[in-house]
């Protein structure tokens, strides 16, 4: 196991600026965490056509959880100053591919969490379309995770 190379640089400054902390011990472990990202994915599939603005939260959550869980067995996390975003910005500097589609994620959940207008509707064929992001994700996720070591500051 060893440190990832690519976006190396930018976990760097996530660390050092606060937006992300080390972590040892049981909180450096992100199985967990893929675990409840698929428990939420599932939760999210069943409410697609009854309510797509919390499916689409919830699928949003689901992302979030296994993003959390890749930096997690890297033995980091986030603080409140980085939030979702330093989740974000970390994981699609060192992962890309399925992750580059986080930020619309977070964006879109954002627009429904605090919408311009309250009558702004989220139609199911749009949840499904995140959902289907979101699971490819949660799986590209559980192929890293085995071969994740624990980052160590540059």
């Amino acid at each position: 196991m060893s440190r990832w190379g690519i976006g190396e640089a930018v976990v760097d400054e996530l660390v050092k600026g606060g937006h992300l902390q080390q972590v040892a011990g049981s909180a450096a472990n992100g199985e967990g965490w893929l675990d409840k990202a698929a428990t939420t994915l599932d939760s999210a599939r069943s409410l697609v056509d009854l309510d797509p603005s919390s499916a689409y939260v919830l699928g949003y959550d689901a992302a979030r959880q296994a993003c959390v869980g890749l930096l997690a067995q890297q033995g980091l996390r986030p603080t409140t100053a980085g939030g979702h975003y330093a989740v974000e910005q970390a994981v699609v500097a060192q992962f890309r591919d399925a992750f580059t589609v986080f930020g619309s994620l977070r964006r879109g959940r954002n627009r429904i969490e605090y919408p311009t207008n309250p009558t702004d509707e989220t139609t199911s064929d749009e949840v499904t379309e995140a959902l289907d992001a979101v699971a490819a994700m949660i799986d590209q996720a559980s192929k890293l995770l085995p071969n994740l070591g624990l980052f160590s500051a540059g």
